[in-house]
C-alpha cells in the first residue's frame, strides 16, 4: 500500500513539474484579436495597423500573436467602439465622432486645425484625455485618442469661396464637420463612406468632406476633381481594448502594448507628416485640382466655424458641461505641438 502511494506521490509530482511550466507559458502569451472599419488594401491597415500589429509580436518575441479583422468584417463603422467594449475584438480603432452625443467633449478634438500628421494628432489627443477626455470612456482601456488628420471639402465642380458652396449637397464625417458645412450655405448628407462613391458619380451629392488618406482609400479622386485646403478638422477617434482583455494581459506586456500602441502613427512611421505631403502629391498626380483660399477668404471661411465653436460652447455648458475649460485646454496643448485651431474664437485669445 505504501508503495502504491509513493507512486502515486511521485507520478503527481512528476505531473506538476512538466504541466505548471507549460501552464505558465501559455499563461505569458495572449492573442489580440484587432478590428478596423479601414479597407484592407488602405494606407491606415498596410501602413499603420499591420506595422503595428507585427512590431507587437516582434517585441515581445512571440508572445503577442493577433488577428487582424479590417474592412468592417465584424461591424459597421459606428459599431467599432462596441465592438471592442464588449468582447467581440480585443483591441480596435474606433470612430467617436460617428455616435453623436456619446462622447460631447471629445468632439474637440475634431475642432477646425491644421493638423498634417497623425503621430500629431496623437500627440494633442493623448494630452487632452490625461486632462479629463478619458472620463468619457468607462469600461474600456483607452490606448490612443487623436484627431485625425485635417479634412478638406472635395467636390465635382470647382469651388472658389464660400458663395460657390450655397446649395450644395455636401457628405459629413458628422461632429462639428456637420455644422461647418451648413456654416458655408451648403447641406450636410451623412452616409457611410462606401456609399459616397455612388453617390458622387451619379450626382446624388456634390461633395463631402473627409481627410486625404480616406480620399485616396476610397478611391474618391476618381469621382471629387475639386479639392478646397481649407481645413475643417476631422473626426475624433483612437485605439482602445476591451477591459477584460487588458486586464487578462500579462503585467509585463502591458508597458509593451502602450510604447507600440500609444502612438501608432509615430511607431510605424505611417500618416506622419511626411506620408501626408506624399498623399498630396499623389491626389494631384491622380488629377486633382486642388485650389488655396486667399488670407482674406480664409478669415471669412473660419469666422463662420469659430460661430460654430461658440454654439458648441454655450450648448454644453447649458448640459453642465465644462466645455470651454475643455475647449482652452486643447488650444493651449495645440499650440504647444505647434498647430493652430482655427476654430478657436479669435476673441477668447
Amino acid at each position: 500500500m505504501k508503495k502504491k502511494l509513493v507512486i502515486s506521490f511521485m507520478l503527481a509530482a512528476f505531473l506538476a513539474c512538466v504541466l505548471m511550466p507549460a501552464a505558465a507559458v501559455a499563461a505569458s502569451k495572449m492573442h489580440i484579436k484587432f478590428s478596423t472599419w479601414h479597407p484592407p488594401a488602405s494606407r491606415e491597415v498596410k501602413t499603420v495597423w499591420e506595422p503595428m500589429l507585427e512590431e507587437l509580436k516582434k517585441r515581445s518575441e512571440g508572445r503577442i500573436t493577433y488577428t487582424l479583422y479590417a474592412g468592417a468584417a465584424l461591424g459597421k463603422g459606428p459599431e467599432h467602439y462596441d465592438i471592442v467594449a464588449k468582447g467581440l475584438s480585443d483591441m480596435g480603432y474606433f470612430t467617436a465622432t460617428w455616435t453623436p452625443g456619446r462622447f460631447p467633449l471629445t468632439d474637440v478634438l475634431s475642432l477646425a486645425t491644421w493638423v498634417d500628421g497623425k503621430d500629431i494628432a496623437v500627440d494633442i489627443g493623448n494630452r487632452m484625455a490625461e486632462l479629463g477626455l478619458k472620463e468619457e470612456f468607462p469600461g474600456v482601456k483607452i490606448i490612443e485618442l487623436n484627431g485625425c488628420i485635417q479634412a478638406f471639402l472635395w467636390t465635382r465642380k470647382p469651388v472658389r469661396g464660400i458663395e460657390d458652396c450655397k446649395g450644395l449637397k455636401i457628405r459629413s464625417p458628422g461632429g462639428h464637420q456637420t455644422n461647418y458645412i451648413k456654416a458655408i450655405g451648403a447641406e450636410p448628407v451623412f452616409m457611410p463612406l462606401g456609399d459616397v462613391y455612388l453617390a458622387l458619380e451619379t450626382g446624388t451629392i456634390d461633395g463631402l468632406v473627409t481627410c486625404p488618406p480616406l480620399v485616396l482609400a476610397f478611391k474618391l479622386h476618381e469621382v471629387a476633381k475639386y479639392g478646397v485646403v481649407a481645413t475643417f478638422g476631422c473626426v475624433s477617434e483612437g485605439v482602445i481594448m476591451n477591459q477584460k482583455s487588458w486586464e487578462r494581459t500579462p503585467d509585463d506586456l502591458k508597458p509593451l502594448i502602450e510604447e507600440v500602441c500609444g502612438n501608432p502613427f509615430r511607431t510605424t512611421g505611417g500618416l506622419n507628416r511626411d506620408v501626408y505631403k506624399v498623399m498630396m502629391k499623389e491626389l494631384e498626380d491622380n488629377g486633382v485640382s486642388l485650389y488655396n483660399l486667399t488670407t482674406e477668404q480664409e478669415e471669412a471661411w473660419f469666422a463662420t466655424f469659430q460661430e460654430v465653436t461658440k454654439k458648441w460652447v454655450a450648448d454644453l455648458e447649458a448640459k453642465g458641461l465644462p466645455a470651454k475649460d475643455i475647449l482652452f485646454k486643447y488650444n493651449e496643448v495645440a499650440e504647444e505641438c505647434g498647430v493652430k485651431c482655427v476654430a478657436f474664437p479669435e476673441e477668447w485669445r
